[in-house]
């Protein structure tokens, strides 16, 4: 019955509009393609037809000191075309350089677009890893699909990327703390002003090298609660990593900043429930009304990017064993309350650029939380907990700790 509906919704579309909408022939295929719950052959592209032609004038390197995230890039990129007519085209490795799209394109007019943010290390040993480039490629995937985007074998995808990280691997700061930032993207790129699903597309992914994403260190953070805005809803695309989701995330920072806050934590229905830490995923650790020590971090409800960093928290608090941990909801009087009692311990936020961020206090309706970091060391910036996360991440990331997590490229 779906895929019936789908088929008259394309036909109704394409007959009301004419030409400048859904073409129908794209329509059936887009639609076909959905329904399947694998990748054929003819749907993905394949590393093994990958073109290589790299560029032979390189970049002079920039000093580890002097990088800034997400302001150098390496000389090379990956780039893949998509056209519903004939599917994925061949992968190749190119020089670094501008697209050209034309100004019609629906990436522009209707935010056909999404996202991926990872990282690859070297290790003491100067071999190159990435950390669980699975999750970033199924992630990805499944953000394209809520976009009526193309799909595509995601092992394939990691092999490329595998070649991209190797093509430009002098770029890869050996010293601890720093990385090479990689960014895969997806874009909607037919040439016409409508509503409806975009029948060619580009995937393209390009590097940075990167240090450090807060130049002042491992510092812990105050949040302004939000409650003017609101970032996901049920039923909409919080739990996808979409370029439509961060642009209106921008004006609450700042006005956050405006006000002595770093961040801002978004807060969403009538009992101010948390949902993320700007563009974090939020944990928060206490001793909850039953005496137990409790890590909560928000359900993936719809509302909730399934951040890898967020898993890898996970996963590594149920090995540890130590203590309950919860996906569930979790209220603003929920930390009031535990904070006024003295059961509130330790709050930080993660994600791929900044791993773990410590955080020390929270503004809501004119009130300030204090949030504990370590009672046993006042100038720490972050309790015991956080940090312990925060080592072991690094330590897999970095290949210290051996674990099926990191990836040998």
């Amino acid at each position: 019955m779906l895929l019936k509906r789908l088929f008259t919704q394309a036909h109704t579309l394409s007959k009301t509009t004419a030409a400048s909408l859904v073409r129908p022939a794209y329509a059936s295929i887009h639609i076909q393609q959905r329904a399947s719950s694998t990748t054929s052959e003819s749907d993905t592209f394949h590393a093994s037809k990958l073109i290589k032609n790299p560029s032979t004038k390189l970049k002079e390197l920039v000093p580890n000191q002097e990088l800034i995230f997400g302001h150098t890039f390496t000389d090379n990129m990956l780039m893949i075309e998509w056209e519903a007519k004939n599917g994925w085209g061949k992968p190749a490795i190119k020089p670094y350089g501008k697209l050209s799209l034309d100004p019609s394109a629906v990436v522009f007019h209707y935010s056909f677009e999404c996202f991926e943010g990872m990282k690859a290390y070297k290790d003491k040993k100067g071999r190159v890893r990435l950390f669980r480039p699975d999750l970033n490629m199924n992630r990805l995937r499944r953000s394209s699909e809520r976009l009526t985007l193309p799909t595509f074998d995601t092992n394939e995808l990691i092999e490329c990327i595998k070649e991209l990280v190797r093509a430009d691997e002098r770029w890869i700061p050996s010293e601890r703390g720093y990385s090479l930032y990689i960014r895969p993207t997806m874009i909607g790129t037919s040439e016409f002003l409508g509503v409806g699903p975009s029948d060619r597309a580009m995937l393209f992914a390009i590097c940075c090298p990167v240090g450090p994403y807060y130049k002042t260190g491992f510092k812990a953070v105050s949040l302004q609660a939000t409650v003017d805005k609101i970032r996901a809803w049920p039923g909409g695309t919080g739990d996808a990593k979409i370029g439509g989701n961060y642009a209106p995330g921008i004006l609450p920072q700042i006005n956050a900043m405006k006000k002595g806050f770093q961040q801002n934590l978004w807060l969403f229905g009538k009992d101010n429930e948390l949902t993320e830490v700007g563009t974090m995923n939020c944990f928060v650790f206490l001793e909850n009304e039953h005496g137990e020590k409790e890590l909560v971090t928000p359900p993936l409800n719809g509302m909730i990017l399934p951040g890898v960093t967020r898993d890898s928290i996970l996963g590594l608090a149920r090995e540890w064993n130590e203590f309950k941990v919860s996906e569930r909801k979790i209220t603003m009087s929920e930390i009031i309350k535990a904070e006024q009692d003295g059961r509130l311990i330790e709050m930080f936020g993660t994600g791929t650029a900044c791993v773990v961020s410590p955080i020390k206090m929270i503004g809501f309706e004119g009130r300030e939380i204090k949030v504990p970091l370590d009672p046993k060391d006042p100038n720490t910036q972050a309790g015991p907990l956080t940090k312990r996360f925060n080592d072991t991440l690094l330590g897999i990331q970095y290949g210290d700790i051996e674990h099926p997590w990191s990836v040998l490229v």
